[in-house]
């Protein structure tokens, strides 16, 4: 009478299988939410539009990003989030950069000799953000083809480099020369 009957120790095994796998699954769960890559782009694109001159900073919870004149990429633990810009081109750029300067409130008089200069620097920054996404693309796909993982690892991640805190977005117009420069 105060035996276990035998079909409970099958009951128990399998609910502590049940269990172990459940721990399992939550522990194997990200910790961290993926990047607002589309928040940052409608920030972005507020800024592009503006009428006037305008500043806005966004944070990005992100470790790494990707940026070229027409899209965003943020990658942290939690994932991998992309957007396109609805207006672009943008002109990318790094904080300790001269465009970056303007970005953080420099005015582009105190930063460039004359607005033709401002204007082939803009012109240069968007032409390398997108070589440089061009051949990051070609990289990958060319590794896909081949199936040679480790180089499609190692080359497509050429494009993705540290995110800082936040992303500092400026529109600006200096004589003509009409840039939104995007500096992270």
């Amino acid at each position: 009478m105060l035996d276990v009957p035998f079909e409970s120790m099958y009951t128990l095994v399998a609910l502590s299988v049940g269990a172990t796998l459940l721990v399992g699954v939550v522990a194997g769960l990200p910790t961290t939410p993926a990047p607002d890559a589309q928040g940052v782009a409608e920030t972005i694109d507020d800024v592009a539009v503006a009428e006037y001159d305008a500043t806005a900073e966004v944070p990005l919870g992100a470790a790494e990003i990707r940026l070229d004149p027409q899209r965003i990429g943020l990658r942290n633990d939690g994932g991998v989030a992309h957007a396109t810009l609805a207006f672009g081109p943008v002109t990318p750029a790094t904080l300790d950069s001269r465009l970056g300067a303007v970005a953080t409130g420099a005015a582009p008089s105190t930063v460039f000799d004359s607005p033709a200069a401002f204007r082939k620097a803009a012109a240069e920054s968007r032409e390398v953000a997108t070589v440089t996404r061009e051949v990051a693309t070609a990289t990958r796909e060319t590794a896909t083809a081949t199936r040679d993982a480790t180089a499609a690892t190692h080359e497509t991640g050429r494009s993705w480099r540290s995110a800082p805190e936040s992303l500092v977005v400026r529109h600006v117009t200096w004589e003509g020369v009409d840039v939104t420069i995007v500096a992270a």
